[in-house]
């Protein structure tokens, strides 16, 4: 197969050398990391980020008067305005740094869900969705008395859009939708979804968890009332993530959590509780987490955000061209609007031999249900082998994976 040629400059082979983990060997073998939809690898700068801020500058923040906690405070703040123009977010007080994804999404459950949703509401979400934006729903639909609906998806992947509105009505508080899906790589029409939602009343919450290190996110264009993101995906440290809300819906909702930082006044009578953004942030954060992340987002915007989609769309092309062609290979999720994923079965043979033997070559994918249980159970299968793609991968190492399902075909045959 022929190797990709972009229409813009992509040096793959030089940004492969700011990632130290792909210099290693597994097993003997290069390592072929295709695992990037459950973490994405560090360049060197996030790793340098997080020393620096421990070898030099650690200090709690928002407290000090002393030079360390200074500079760790507005290194850490500064991450808060990063994020808010990567996102294009009106203040930068909608930006609230959580510990990923799903503590954004619950949140969002135990703040606004409690004090808005009612018996008999209906929550909606994707047949879609990962787990971390079904179960915190399906609690609070348990606390409350409310009702969970689900849009269901056709063959492809895709959302069936025509039953979606059949679901909206005016009980209809929320509706939790994943702008791309892990396990299928569906990249869902997510602003004609919150388009929709308004039309009924409803508020929508976007899982950006898959999205945000792969396309461009404008938090404004897509009007979503909340859109939550993990730094982990986005190249940067685990344990650190956003929560974007829009500013009256925030200021009406009760704090998170209790604690330093989220308050104003405490006296044993009443505390009175702080501005935004800081009404959500009790206690000392991931600081060094908070700056990694600042990190990464300036990496990203280093390589180009509309480039790494450019690039990654086309090693989706070519990996799906390339593992079409094995006999008794099926791929799982073929939505006409695709991230650089591709979820397959092999006739006859578990997904995690698959993974195994792949292991023992150096090559790195996700098997199992890839905590989406809901998208297997529509398949009827227990599970998928999956090949997730970063901007830092490239055709050879598609050629490698190839080549690797053919020997497990080999052993299993």
């Amino acid at each position: 197969m022929s190797a990709i040629s972009l229409q813009i400059p992509f040096d793959v082979a030089k940004l492969r050398e700011d990632f130290p983990v792909l210099k290693q060997t597994i097993h003997g073998k290069p390592l072929v990391y295709l695992d990037n939809a459950a973490t994405a690898q560090k360049p060197q700068s996030v790793i340098d980020a997080i020393v620096k801020f421990y070898a030099v500058d650690c200090a709690n923040i928002h407290r000090g008067v002393h030079e360390l906690s200074q500079r760790s405070t507005k290194t850490y703040e500064l991450t808060r305005a990063k994020v808010k123009k990567f996102l294009n977010a009106l203040h930068q007080h909608e930006i609230i740094f959580v510990r990923g994804t799903t503590e954004g999404i619950n949140l969002v459950t135990q703040t606004w869900g409690r004090k808005n949703v009612k018996a008999g509401d209906e929550i909606v979400i994707a047949g879609l969705e990962h787990h971390s934006n079904i179960v915190p729903w399906q609690m609070l639909c348990e606390e409350t008395g409310a009702h969970l609906r689900v849009i269901p998806i056709d063959d492809r992947g895709d959302l069936i859009l025509d039953e979606y509105a059949k679901l909206l009505n005016p009980r209809t508080r929320m509706v939790a939708i994943g702008h791309v899906s892990n396990a299928l790589g569906t990249i869902n029409p997510v602003r004609k979804i919150v388009e929709m939602a308004h039309g009924a009343g409803a508020l929508t919450l976007v899982d950006g968890a898959q999205a945000v290190p792969h396309m461009k996110v404008d938090v404004q264009a897509l009007d979503a009332d909340f859109y939550a993101f993990s730094g982990h995906k986005l190249f940067g440290p685990t344990g650190i993530g956003v929560l974007y809300g829009k500013t009256d819906l925030l200021n009406a909702m009760p704090p998170y959590q209790g604690g330093g930082d989220m308050i104003r006044t405490v006296t044993f009578e009443k505390t009175t509780y702080n501005d935004l953004p800081y009404k959500f942030e009790a206690g000392t954060p991931d600081i060094a987490g908070g700056i990694g992340l600042g990190a990464a987002v300036d990496y990203v915007n280093h390589v180009g955000i509309d480039k790494i989609a450019a690039y990654e769309h086309e090693l989706l092309l070519y990996g799906t061209e390339a593992v079409s062609r094995i006999p008794g290979l099926r791929i799982v999720g073929t939505a006409r609007e695709k991230a650089a994923v591709i979820s397959f079965v092999m006739e006859g043979i578990h997904p995690h031999d698959i993974g195994t033997v792949l292991d023992r070559m150096g090559i790195a994918v996700r098997t199992g249900h890839h905590c989406a249980q809901p998208v297997m159970d529509r398949y009827r299968i227990p599970a998928t082998t999956r090949a997730s793609f970063a901007f830092y991968n490239t055709t050879a190492e598609i050629d490698s994976l190839v080549a690797g399902l053919d020997k497990v075909k080999e052993i299993f045959s």
